[in-house]
């Protein structure tokens, strides 16, 4: 057959058939509808009242027994809802028969303006009803006993407050928590780690021939406030580069010069040892793991010389100690 325009498009609704007893009431349907006016029930060509049965996953039971015949009930589905997603009801379906002369008929709840009204099949106009409470349909004239006054309410929904596919829509006003903490970083990012760098806020004695913890007593920046009392304590376990220089003093005849970085009281790494005099500056610099917990480190220092004094100063790029997170655990 020729058309003009496009062909007509047809789709079927999905069907079940069932075959009645006249003693069975429950059927297993192939899905679950949402609910008893999702689905369209005729018993031997009749259309059912959604009163007459109920639905219960995909369940249907009658609350009579359908009579006796060959694939005498069908079920045809309005909508099929997705597995898993909670559903909502877009047609809402009600039938009342009529008393002499009555008008008011309470509804479920529906959208003013989207509600139809039939009678005996035939559709009401505006001005043949009211629907302006969304609980009560009021005719304008009197029904007949017997009549049958069916209202269809249909679902409205919206989408509000959308934001729009822009580049700058979404700004940290509408995110819960914008910052950006160690804890919500991957494994491996060092982000926003602590590091700290400290100096000697003065001069130290040292004792010959022994390892002399070195006193830095001037922080100049600590950014997880992980370093006090000469000692870095760091909170976020992970991989630092820990470095250090001693400067035992300008002009100073120093031999066998060493720095250490100890951990927990220990030495952990021990620097190249220096046997020139005049040793101003004795560098260290080491890669070590902390728990983030317990673990802590603390610059130590050796001299072969009798009387050697550290020389420090506040602020001053002197003696310093200095740490900072490169790899998180």
């Amino acid at each position: 057959m020729s058309y003009i325009g496009n062909a007509p498009i047809s789709a079927a609704f999905l069907t079940d058939t069932f075959s009645g007893t006249g003693s069975q009431t429950a059927f297993t349907m192939t899905v679950a509808p949402a609910n008893t006016s999702s689905i369209i029930v005729a018993v031997t060509g009749v259309l059912q009242d959604p009163s007459t049965y109920s639905v219960s996953g995909t369940t249907l039971t009658f609350s009579a027994a359908p009579p006796s015949g060959t694939s005498n009930i069908s079920v045809r589905y309005l909508g099929i809802p997705a597995s898993g997603v909670t559903t909502t009801a877009y047609r809402t379906v009600t039938e009342f028969t009529a008393t002499s002369g009555q008008t008011s008929f309470s509804v479920p709840s529906y959208t003013v303006g989207y509600i139809d009204v039939y009678r005996n099949g035939v559709m009401l106009g505006t001005a043949d009803f009211t629907a302006t409470t969304g609980t009560t349909v009021v005719l304008a004239s009197g029904a007949t006993t017997g009549d049958l006054i069916r209202t269809e309410s249909f679902y409205v929904s919206s989408v509000l407050n959308a934001i729009p596919a822009t580049a700058g829509s979404v700004s940290s006003t509408y995110l819960v928590d914008a910052s950006v903490t160690q804890a919500k970083l991957s494994t491996n990012v060092a982000g926003n780690g602590p590091a700290f760098s400290a100096c000697a806020s003065g001069s130290q004695a040292l004792t010959q021939s022994t390892w002399n913890k070195v006193n830095f007593g001037t922080e100049i920046f600590d950014t997880n406030n992980n370093f006090a009392s000469s000692r870095f304590t760091p909170t976020v376990a992970g991989y630092y580069q820990i470095s250090s220089n001693i400067n035992f003093g300008s002009g100073a005849s120093v031999t066998d010069s060493r720095v250490s970085l100890y951990k927990n009281g220990s030495v952990y790494v021990s620097g190249t040892a220096i046997g020139a005099t005049n040793s101003n500056g004795t560098p260290f610099t080491g890669l070590a793991y902390a728990n983030g917990s317990t673990d802590y480190f603390e610059i130590y220092a050796y001299t072969g010389t009798a009387s050697t004094t550290l020389y420090g100063d506040a602020g001053g790029p002197y003696t310093t100690f200095q740490g900072v997170l490169v790899r998180s655990a």
